[in-house]
């Protein structure tokens, strides 16, 4: 993976979406990795708002509050692409947005270190 054609790929979506029995945020994430996509996240959202200008998040005084998800992948852009092409537009899909990125850093992880 060339870390000068990155490209990361945001899905927003319902917490609450369900795909072929499973959470919709976990079952794309688990067929970008079946893809070969090479890093993703799915990222809980506290607070947001979009172009309906209705305020979505899961205060205390929320009744019935909907949560949301944002799935993050990054790889190239075309292995990107062909994950898209899988995905289809049904009503779990919110916001899909694709942009190019510059990696800065790139640290190891705690529990990948040795003793």
């Amino acid at each position: 993976m060339a870390s000068d054609r990155l490209h990361l790929l945001r899905v927003y979506t319902d917490a609450d979406a369900i795909l072929e029995g499973q959470p919709y945020a976990q079952a794309l994430l688990a067929r970008a990795r079946t893809l070969g996509v090479a890093n993703g996240a799915i990222l809980q959202v506290i607070d947001a708002y979009g172009d309906a200008g209705i305020v979505h998040g899961a205060k205390a005084v929320d009744l019935a509050p909907r949560r949301h998800v944002i799935v993050e992948l990054v790889d190239e852009e075309p292995r990107l692409r062909g994950f898209l092409d899988s995905l289809g537009q049904g009503e779990e899909v919110g916001l899909v947005t694709l942009e190019t990125i510059a990696i800065v850093a790139h640290g190891g992880h705690r529990h990948h270190a040795k003793s």
